[in-house]
């Protein structure tokens, strides 16, 4: 990834992450006066919701035209309100739910399999109208190897396991930036 993100940063795109996500109960957003180059750099992000340790939502955009700080406030509603594997979230959940984002680097065109680094790249896979991506830490969470990874990423996309073997499916890898509340508050009393 051709830049990073500090502490502060950080910090800002959770709290407008949870914000977007509390303005839909009526609570009024923060709304910084001006962002860094970073938040401002147009890139796409995915923002995850857990609940008690447990996927709760997760939309995102592979690539943006907006600045990060906008991609994250919009993947932040449609990841409580939006995925249809969940319910809408629910007020009485907000003190529950721990947010993670992850920044997106550039698609790279994957020459090898063997040139995935498990927990250090993500997965786009396309097919015809199919596409299905998985996030680096995706692979870390259910200990899979390479192919593992692979296959999970082919029924992401609707398709049957081992269609990353097929020479019509463009395979493309990223990296990310991971970071969650809960990251920054054991980070704060450690």
């Amino acid at each position: 990834m051709d830049f990073a993100l500090n502490v502060e940063e950080k910090k800002m795109l959770l709290r407008a992450a949870r914000d977007a996500i509390q303005a839909e109960f009526g609570k009024k957003t923060f709304l910084p006066g001006m962002v860094s180059p970073a938040l401002s750099t147009p890139c796409g992000a995915f923002v995850t919701l857990n609940k008690n340790g447990k996927l709760r939502g997760c939309i995102g955009y592979v690539t943006s035209d907006q600045a990060l700080y906008s991609t994250v406030v919009e993947a932040a509603k449609a990841a409580a309100f939006q995925d249809s594997r969940f319910p809408p979230l629910g007020r009485e959940e907000l003190p529950q739910i721990d947010i993670e984002i992850s920044v997106l680097s550039p698609l790279v065109k994957l020459p090898d399999i063997g040139d995935i680094e498990i927990g250090r790249h993500g997965i786009f896979l396309r097919k015809g109208y199919h596409s299905g991506l998985l996030l680096p830490q995706v692979a870390t969470e259910y200990a899979w190897g390479r192919e593992a990874f692979l296959d999970n990423t082919c029924y992401k996309a609707g398709l049957p396991g081992g269609c990353w073997r097929d020479p019509d499916v463009s395979i493309e890898t990223f990296t990310a930036i991971i970071f969650s509340e809960e990251e920054m508050r054991a980070a704060e009393k450690g």
